[in-house]
């Protein structure tokens, strides 16, 4: 096997935002150094109009590099979150970052490798405020629509949350994106108020409740019938959060959106042993303060392991979801490197399929079921959650 290395990969300005781009036959992609941040991404990039799922911010034309939550700067796509979530706490080490310094700080290009059918992009990120080393390698394997990301954290001690915060581009059409998740045995809405309407923040769903369908979610007024979660856009003019928590299995979780008007769906798969929650982020112009300005319209789909996005104090004490037996805050050991691997992809689907229903596992393939009976298959090397290792 011919392996070869690059070391010096010229940097790009995509959307404002400096950094590297990755390409396949199949997929292009781009990761921010301020953030490492992963958009713009097109996927079936080799022929017709490229799918494109993730979501860019809308002031990246705007020239803000000044923002209170340094986060919001390059905010796009997927990005990797440590710790994750609001962090209005401090630590004996400083003031944490919302998300991190993992989603706000430069990261450093360390190689881009070519190995048969595979290409790595590998960026380092020492952090200061928690010390530790994180390194990022992400994969595309030629012939495939998929994106293969691994965190390699070491150095650290203690508790934190963390987790991947993909954020989905929303149509215009209300409910035009459809999603779908593995079975789930525990959900409920932010326990706490998700904005504060004196600053122009407001949202629709229930504080502190709990549900079994992400289609039947409690309003915030309890004469308001249940909000329908698994459909987007919907109720414009509001900002809202949920998480649902899985068990793991001897296959992947995973979770899906579908929209059928730009014929494709997107997929994620992770293994809920490490990241058991998945946190709905259901954003629809219901933040009236700068950079949001009421325009402000996306779907977080990210999947973690912690207590909402309360950050990390909330996340490491005593709370519903671990009471209830599901882990908020991963354990590190300063001797021990933590491995978090995760799969994303999306593929074209046929007229007429509406809306994904299962997912079947089959050595190297994934086939995606619809509520109509259509199937589409991908090809996807899931067992790369397992251990990292691409075949």
């Amino acid at each position: 096997m011919i392996r070869r290395i690059e070391v010096r990969h010229s940097m790009e300005v995509k959307y404002s935002q400096k950094g590297w781009s990755l390409s396949s036959d199949t997929v292009r992609l781009f990761v921010t150094e301020n953030g490492g941040h992963m958009a713009p991404v097109e996927f079936e990039a080799k022929g017709g109009a490229p799918i494109q799922p993730y979501y860019l911010s809308p002031w990246q034309s705007e020239g803000l590099e000044d923002l209170e939550e340094p986060v919001l700067v390059p905010l796009r796509g997927d990005f990797f979150c440590l710790p994750f979530g609001s962090n209005s706490e401090g630590c004996e080490e400083g003031k944490l970052l919302t998300h991190g310094e993992a989603a706000s700080s430069k990261w450093q290009l360390e190689s881009c490798e070519t190995e048969g059918a595979i290409k790595t992009l590998t960026l380092g990120l020492e952090t200061k405020i928690r010390k530790g080393k994180i390194t990022k390698k992400i994969s595309l394997v030629e012939g495939q629509n998929v994106i293969y990301s691994s965190h390699f954290l070491e150095g650290y001690s203690g508790q934190m949350p963390l987790g991947h915060h993909c954020t989905l581009r929303v149509p215009e059409e209300e409910a035009s994106l459809k999603i779908t998740v593995s079975s789930f045995d525990w959900g409920m809405t932010n326990p706490v108020p998700f904005g504060d309407p004196k600053k122009g923040e407001f949202q629709s769903l229930a504080i502190k409740a709990k549900f079994t369908d992400i289609s039947e979610v409690p309003m915030l007024e309890a004469d308001q019938p249940a909000a329908d979660c698994s459909a987007f856009p919907q109720r414009e003019g509001f900002t809202d959060l949920i998480q649902i928590q899985k068990v793991s299995g001897d296959k992947p979780a995973w979770t899906t959106a579908t929209c059928q008007k730009e014929g494709y769906l997107w997929f994620s798969l992770k293994d809920a042993a490490l990241l058991p929650s998945t946190v709905f982020w259901i954003s629809n112009k219901g933040r009236h303060g700068a950079p949001w300005s009421a325009r402000n319209r996306c779907l977080g789909l990210e999947e973690t392991c912690s207590y909402f996005a309360e950050g990390t104090a909330s996340s490491c004490a005593s709370n519903e979801i671990n009471k209830a037996g599901f882990s908020t805050a991963v354990q590190f050991s300063d001797t021990q490197p933590t491995a978090i691997h995760f799969i994303q992809g999306a593929i074209r689907i046929p007229e007429g399929f509406e809306q994904v229903k299962d997912l079947h596992f089959s050595q190297g393939e994934v086939t995606f079921v619809s509520t109509t009976g259509k199937e589409v298959r991908a090809a996807v090397d899931w067992s790369f959650l397992s251990g990292g290792d691409l075949r």
